[in-house]
């Protein structure tokens, strides 16, 4: 086991490395002065301009900026926001938690029903309940986020006023930021209000974000859970006369999960990447906004370190999967 830790682990480095050159190379492969691109009309001063050069480095060699840049990196300096004068790992820090909350519970939203879903599919093979899911969750997988979430915006919020359009909280609640997570602050200060609150204007961001992993694990949990329940050991279970539940989810759904765990990691990257859609349609205060904000303003710096963290905790979460993945699966740990 160790090896297989130490070599997946291993094969991170050179990822690494590919994705400090992507990030590197975002602003120098700019065409023109990357400052002017940067700062547009507001780099008329030619003192300003040199200051910027200097500052951000774009006075050195290439080779020289990427050694700078790589030393930093290594010792959690990510630059300076252009905008703000911000360290840009203080900006991610402060907004990464929304995003994680968020992310978090559009997966559970779609374990939650997708999994069910891709079982009772599976049992119901052939019929109208197949037909219905699976007819479902192609749907849900071909919808657009920002389409999707601007319909539910329409339906939920404007026709049956039943949810709120954006943010994170009503105004009249305040709640210091401990964790940064909003449902977890708003328990350990004791505001139920509050939560039920934070929780009210999560629900369409969850469903907008939590919809495409949704119909995804429900089509993955179907498919392997029909290739198991084909197997000989399940009929060898029913031969023996072991109750139908026993048998889905005691002997099949333990095997058929394991494909699903993999696509549950994956799409834990694409939620990241659906956030930055999510969070500019629901006004979410997270790390897509940020980002959008910062493209807009074209504080390249922050877009730098962005992407380069975001980037980095996809494939933290990918390596866990991957562990996970051949621990509870031996053979494909022996395979590798």
């Amino acid at each position: 086991m160790l090896r297989f830790i130490l070599s997946r682990i291993c094969l991170l480095i050179p990822t690494f490395f590919g994705v400090t050159l992507l990030t590197f190379g975002m602003v120098r492969l700019l065409p023109g002065d990357p400052i002017e691109a940067m700062l547009g009309e507001r780099a008329v001063d030619p003192r300003w301009h040199a200051e910027m050069l200097q500052r951000l480095g774009f006075d050195r060699r290439l080779w020289e900026q990427y050694g700078k840049y790589i030393w930093q990196v290594f010792h959690g300096d990510l630059g300076l926001s252009v905008v703000t004068n911000e360290p840009v790992m203080h900006e991610f820090l402060s907004r990464f938690p929304a995003t994680v909350e968020l992310a978090l519970v559009a997966m559970l939203f779609g374990m939650i029903v997708g999994i069910p879903a891709g079982i009772i599919a599976a049992i119901r093979r052939g019929r109208t309940v197949d037909h219905t899911v699976m007819t479902a969750a192609l749907t849900g997988q071909s919808m657009p986020i920002f389409w999707w979430g601007l319909l539910l915006i329409l339906f939920f919020s404007l026709h049956l006023d039943l949810t709120p359009v954006s943010g994170r909280l009503d105004v009249q609640y305040f709640i210091e930021q401990k964790t940064g997570f909003l449902l977890l602050d708003c328990l350990l200060a004791g505001d139920y209000d509050a939560f039920f609150s934070a929780l009210h204007h999560m629900i369409l961001p969850t469903i907008a974000l939590g919809t495409i992993p949704l119909a995804i694990i429900a089509r993955m949990t179907r498919s392997s859970m029909i290739e198991v329940l084909n197997e000989d050991y399940i009929r060898t279970a029913k031969a023996k006369g072991l109750r139908p539940w026993r048998v889905i989810v005691i002997h099949a759904l333990r095997n058929a999960l394991i494909p699903v765990i993999t696509v549950i990691g994956l799409q834990t990257g694409t939620l990241l990447a659906g956030a930055v859609l999510t969070e500019t349609i629901f006004s979410w205060p997270g790390i897509g906004k940020w980002l959008i904000n910062s493209l807009d303003r074209r504080d390249y710096p922050v877009l730098q370190g962005a992407v380069l963290l975001v980037a980095t905790f996809v494939m933290l979460v990918n390596l866990t999967v991957d562990l996970l993945y051949g621990l509870i699966n031996p053979r494909i740990r022996h395979a590798r």
